[in-house]
């Protein structure tokens, strides 16, 4: 997400390694999840240096905040997919040097309950969005967690109208959840 909303934002994609690039002067991002942050609760760091932007984080949502935060200061909105809001583009992005304090939520349990959604989110998922499962599936509740991590959410309480079919019973809801640590 982070290579995409960069992108969005210059125009240029970054290319995703698996290790740190050997050439130690290149430019990069470096995710890492950080030992002296463990036990803490959805906590993340961000430092830079000359040319690593580090974002470290005490466990997946830590890591995930983290990333989302430099995607918010670039511009690129949260609510982006979900209400079309364009990212304001700059051709070239910078970020102060040093360390900042550790971002940590001070709620522990945030989120959203998905309501009424026999009007509006479970019609349009089920004709519009992935017809193929005919309710609220995997690839709607993704967009939705991207959108809690975005926002630094953590749960949900999914929809539970007549209309849309328990969470749990349609496959590739769970997983999902897991995926995205909901």
């Amino acid at each position: 997400d982070l290579a995409a909303d960069i992108a969005n934002v210059t125009g240029t994609k970054p290319e995703i390694l698996a290790a740190a690039p050997t050439d130690k002067s290149r430019p990069c991002i470096e995710l890492v999840l950080a030992p002296d942050l463990a036990g803490r609760w959805e906590a993340f760091r961000l430092s830079a240096s000359s040319n690593v932007l580090t974002i470290a984080g005490s466990d997946r949502r830590g890591l995930a905040y983290g990333v989302y935060e430099i995607s918010r200061r670039i511009g690129v909105s949260p609510w982006s997919w979900w209400a079309d809001v364009p990212a304001i583009k700059r051709a070239e992005l910078r970020f102060s040097l040093g360390t900042e304090p550790v971002d940590q939520p001070a709620v522990k349990y945030r989120g959203v309950f998905i309501n009424d959604e026999d009007w509006g989110l479970e019609p349009w998922a089920s004709k519009t969005f992935e017809p193929e499962v005919g309710n609220i599936g995997p690839k709607t509740h993704a967009r939705i967690f991207e959108l809690l991590l975005r926002l630094r959410a953590n749960c949900i309480w999914p929809g539970m109208h007549p209309t849309t079919r328990p969470f749990h019973t349609v496959p590739g809801n769970a997983a999902v959840a897991d995926a995205y640590a909901i």
